[in-house]
């Protein structure tokens, strides 16, 4: 049986990302009830918010769901407390370090995933005792690697230096990538940009159809004095590279970043001003549908894939 499915107990080793402001309840029950595993992105909300988004998501699924945990963020261990007062089964923390909480969400029958971008990190997860490591690429939306090394290069790299099972995430919208990535040493995928573009997803209109429009090239990683993060190409991104091209300090980019870039882009729908998170992969995106409809093409692709390279 595939590690990732046996793990947490799912049809499909498909992960819906937790991304801010577009994984909710309703995105991740959808992914969970098509044979995946959603996830509510926790980044984006309060305590109580994320309380509410769990309870909603364990009524509208009897599948396995999850809660991701950005540890660098204010609530992070308010979250936590709140994941194992409210029964969540599984936990993906990232922009942190694996040994913060692992060990009290798995006293507490939680199963936990831990996101890195290199080689050094995934060791640490493994003697942090996660159950699985995500290893996500320069392609990935949103919050990225310093070192921008991409999803196929990284993958075969943390294969060869941990034995735990391997989720695959940044540039993987397809079932061709999902078969690629699982043919480099992955044993699940993660989904990110796709799962934004869909019907269930919380993000704006005009963020989902911006996404659409969008062709290779239009995303860019910036803010790599703060923390670096892949964006849609706006007014804002082109601000940001003008300070940036001309030395801006950390201080500087921070001022222009300021407080609730990401919520006025992709939740209130500011195409300008806003910071709009997404992968490489958007340019391949060319219309919304529902999440169960993505899970299928997914599976679909990826079997017809799997029947002609076995035939080559």
């Amino acid at each position: 049986m595939n590690p990732v499915c046996k793990l947490f107990n799912i049809k499909y080793p498909v992960i819906q990302a937790g991304m801010i402001w577009c994984s909710g309840w309703r995105l991740a029950a959808a992914v969970s009830n098509s044979g995946g595993m959603g996830l509510i992105g926790a980044g984006s909300m309060d305590p109580d918010l994320l309380a509410s988004h769990i309870r909603k998501c364990r009524a509208a699924t009897a599948n396995t769901y999850g809660v991701n945990i950005p540890l660098l963020f204010t609530h992070a261990e308010e979250f936590v407390r709140i994941v194992i007062e409210e029964g969540v089964p599984v936990v993906f923390t990232s922009a942190g370090s694996p040994s913060k909480y692992t060990s009290l969400l798995k006293e507490n029958g939680i199963k936990v995933a831990h996101v890195v971008a290199n080689t050094k990190f995934a060791r640490k997860c493994e003697e942090s005792g996660v159950d699985a490591v995500v290893a996500e690429g320069f392609e990935a939306g949103g919050h990225n690697g310093p070192d921008e090394t991409t999803t196929f290069t990284l993958i075969p790299m943390i294969r060869e230096v941990i034995t735990l099972p391997l989720i695959a995430a940044g540039g993987i919208a397809t079932g061709r990538a999902m078969l690629a990535a699982l043919a480099l040493g992955a044993d699940g995928v993660q989904v990110g940009t796709r799962f934004v573009v869909s019907e269930e997803s919380s993000a704006h209109r005009n963020f989902k159809e911006k996404i659409i429009e969008a062709g290779d090239g239009d995303t860019g990683l910036t803010l790599k004095k703060i923390i670096p993060v892949r964006l849609l190409k706006n007014d804002f991104f082109n601000r940001i590279k003008e300070l940036e091209d001309t030395g801006a300090s950390r201080e500087e980019l921070a001022e222009l970043l300021g407080k609730g870039r990401a919520r006025i882009g992709m939740f209130e729908g500011d195409l300008e001003n806003g910071e709009l998170e997404i992968g490489q992969v958007s340019g391949l995106i060319r219309e919304i549908k529902p999440a169960s409809t993505i899970m299928h093409e997914l599976i679909s692709e990826y079997n017809r894939a799997r029947s002609e390279l076995s035939g080559m």
